[in-house]
């Protein structure tokens, strides 16, 4: 069985940057996982269970939570687990660089990392100093959540331990 675990945080967003959509990463991944789980199962003929899960989250844990984070900078979505100061981030920042940006954020949704992003800035003589900065600005590597689960032996009672850490 598979359970998403929530910080206790202020995850309210700034009142004046109100987004029109709020959701949990940990809600959605659920969902996620649990339609990955039901096509898996049905191509296979029997329930795969938490081998399923387990595969979805090797295989697409990373580039789905780094899809939401980006949502979240760009404003379009406010993910509670994300740091709150994140929120519509891009609507404020490198509004002069916009393409060079989206060209940025296109190739971490498709899970590449800085280093494959300044070789692709080397390679295609575009400007090291505006990609550094940029990449500095968004900081993937202090932007990540692990995600875990509870092994289908281990029983569930009630609240989850929050001391663990974040957890999804």
């Amino acid at each position: 069985m598979n359970v998403c675990v929530c910080p206790t945080s202020d995850t309210t967003p700034p009142e004046a940057d109100r987004p029109a959509f709020v959701k949990s990463v940990y809600q959605e991944c659920v969902e996620e996982e649990n339609k990955y789980k039901w096509i898996e199962s049905e191509r296979a003929g029997y329930d795969l269970g938490e081998t399923a899960i387990r595969r979805w989250v090797q295989e697409h844990w990373t580039g789905y939570l780094r899809a939401r984070w980006v949502e979240h900078l760009q404003g379009k979505c406010f993910w509670i687990e994300l740091d709150r100061g994140d929120y519509g981030f891009l609507q404020r920042a490198f509004q002069d660089r916009k393409d060079l940006l989206d060209c940025i954020l296109g190739r971490l949704k498709d899970g590449q990392e800085n280093l494959d992003i300044i070789l692709w800035a080397a390679c295609n003589h575009v400007s090291l100093d505006s990609v550094r900065e940029i990449l500095t600005a968004l900081d993937i590597n202090s932007r990540r959540l692990v995600h875990g689960f509870e092994s289908a032996s281990d029983t569930y009672h009630g609240s989850p331990d929050r001391s663990a850490g974040t957890r999804c």
